[in-house]
């Protein structure tokens, strides 16, 4: 595998990147928590995309992978911004963004702060606001006060030994950036694919997306028996049908 390439955000911070030149829109895929580009889904895409001709974009944001900072010091602020400066200094014209479990949350933050780049959305597991309906909503009474009072709280992980680190300033700047409070207005096309097996995102989210957005053309697939990774050949597949899904409606835009 290649070694990545790195650009610097201009709130300084330095973004390790892969990025595959060909036809629009480009395809973008937004990570999630404390996951990286060189995961299954990501370079599933990037081959599929390659073989097209088409452009596809993956990237760590800071304090994940390659790039620079530390996890416990990130925020999904920070991470929102990561993926605007990528897409703004990496790509050209409309992009696809395709965000997996937090990166959803981020697809959604970077449609809204730069619509006339999005020609389209992909969710899988896409789990909006879930600082706030995840994490902070399952704490107990003890654990709100240890995170406000410490400044963090580690949870167990089932993708690692290492726990995951919490933090009051996640959970804060989380709050600043929820899309589920106010309007979303989403003016192209959309696809949410969600696994009931997924002990991570519930079905919930995405019904509460599609509640909640103005869009006029939105889809949810469930699959049975899929899990978080939704990496099995044929979730795979049905993320390349997504795309092409997409790709062929917002050029009937």
């Amino acid at each position: 595998m290649s070694d990545p390439q790195f650009i610097d955000t201009p709130q300084g911070r330095r973004i390790a990147y892969h990025v595959t030149r060909g036809a629009g829109p480009g395809i973008v895929f937004l990570g999630g928590f404390k996951s990286d580009m060189d995961g299954t889904k990501a370079l599933h895409l990037e081959t599929w995309a390659r073989a097209l001709g088409r452009g596809f974009l993956r990237f760590d944001y800071s304090g994940h992978g390659r790039s620079s900072g530390a996890f416990e010091d990130g925020a999904i602020g920070d991470w929102a911004e990561d993926a605007v400066a990528a897409i703004e200094r990496l790509t050209n014209g409309p992009q696809i963004l395709v965000g997996s479990s937090m990166g959803g949350w981020i697809a959604l933050l970077v449609a809204r702060s730069m619509p006339e780049r999005v020609a389209g959305l992909v969710g899988i597991a896409a789990a909006p606001d879930f600082t706030e309906d995840g994490f902070w909503a399952e704490f107990t009474e003890d654990q709100r006060a240890e995170i406000m009072e410490t400044g963090r709280l580690e949870r167990p992980s089932d993708y690692s030994d290492a726990p995951y680190i919490i933090t009051r300033r996640l959970i804060e700047d989380g709050r600043d950036h929820l899309v589920l409070r106010r309007p979303l207005a989403l003016p192209f096309p959309v696809r949410l694919l969600q696994g009931t097996a997924d002990e991570d995102v519930s079905v919930d989210r995405p019904l509460a997306l599609m509640d909640h957005a103005d869009c006029a053309d939105m889809r949810l697939t469930l699959v049975k028996g899929a899990d978080h990774r939704f990496s099995s050949p044929d979730c795979l597949a049905m993320m390349e049908q997504a795309i092409i899904d997409v790709t062929h409606r917002a050029q009937d835009l």
